[in-house]
């Protein structure tokens, strides 16, 4: 190869690398510049159920809470549809601004994707924001039932496999899959009949339409003269419904499935709005006020940063796998 056509592929190589140089600056100053200036206007809040649930409870307790900690409103967007999926699908990919966020009850999300046909992984399609909250299914009875404690149930089951009805409030939700765990560990059979949300779960247990039900402890409040909750499904006893023991404590076996509250955000939402956002979502928790909003719902704040969330669900993935594994045989 000739001297001038030696000097011409370096000048190339040059030019090349100095562009490459050139625009990952640019990209990068932009990210930079784009992090400095956030939040400039309204941070829309995905949650991908209807209004009026306890994920929207939150998301709505936040809404409220903010005044005062973010410098914009935070708007709640519901877009409800197949198992919380329509609306992770929006916002997956939303422009990763940090202008869309999701809140999302992260027990039943991580069982959607695991459950139903999409490319979404829980763990690994969004950035993980921080927990607010959390849900918790329990065992409940009606006022009415025999049981008086979870040890009656599994004497009654195991006396008469597969005469007892339980419901809960959709097969492959939390509730559900937290209800199969606990038959599971403890050697029993019964029946389950399903209803379509918490709601009309409690009403068909208050109506004595099963035997008992796994539905959200939180759905105790302002019912305890027609339910009576034996345990929660964790090794600990819920922030709020404090009376109520948990399995942990009474020694009985089950799975740890249940579903914190959560908000990601998109992938590729710049690191230092992700970070701006955890740190007021912290401040937002810590506030009386959003305490006194979740409190008449039986709820409150359970606060855990992005990467301890990220851990959390994780390790219920763990417990929950084979129990969904269960529900394709």
């Amino acid at each position: 190869m000739s001297d001038y056509r030696v000097r011409e592929e370096k000048m190339k190589r040059r030019t090349f690398l100095g562009a490459v140089g050139a625009a990952l600056a640019i990209a990068f100053t932009s990210g930079a510049s784009l992090a400095a200036d956030w939040p400039k206007r309204p941070i829309n809040l995905v949650v991908p159920y209807k209004a009026g649930g306890g994920t929207d409870a939150y998301a709505r307790a936040i809404s409220k809470a903010a005044e005062g900690i973010l410098d914009v409103p935070v708007v709640v967007v519901n877009k409800p549809g197949s198992a919380g999926l329509n609306g992770a699908n929006s916002a997956v990919g939303a422009r990763p601004d940090g202008y869309t966020m999701m809140m999302t009850s992260g027990g039943s999300f991580l069982l959607s994707t695991l459950t139903l046909d999409t490319d979404i992984d829980a763990l690994e399609s969004f950035q993980f924001v921080a927990q607010v909250g959390q849900l918790q299914t329990s065992l409940m009875v009606p006022t009415g039932s025999p049981f008086q404690s979870v040890q009656d149930v599994i004497d009654a089951a195991k006396a008469d496999p597969g005469s007892l009805r339980w419901a809960h409030s959709g097969r492959g939700g939390f509730h559900h899959v937290g209800g199969l765990g606990f038959l599971a560990s403890n050697g029993i059979d019964a029946q389950d009949v399903p209803f379509k949300g918490g709601g009309p779960t409690r009403a068909a247990l208050i109506g004595e339409q099963a035997d008992f039900g796994f539905l959200g402890v939180q759905q105790l409040a302002g019912f305890e003269d027609q339910l009576r909750a034996l345990a929660v499904n964790s090794q600990d006893r819920d922030a709020v419904m404090k009376d109520v023991p948990s399995f942990g404590e009474l020694g009985i076996p089950f799975a740890a499935v249940s579903s914190p509250v959560i908000v990601f955000a998109p992938k590729d939402t710049p690191a230092e709005i992700v970070s701006a956002m955890e740190t007021a979502l912290e401040q937002i928790a810590s506030k009386p006020e959003f305490a006194e909003l979740l409190a008449p719902r039986g709820t409150g704040p359970v606060y855990q940063k992005g990467v301890d969330a990220k851990a959390t669900l994780s390790a219920m993935k763990n417990d929950a796998r084979p129990l969904v594994e269960s529900l394709s045989n």
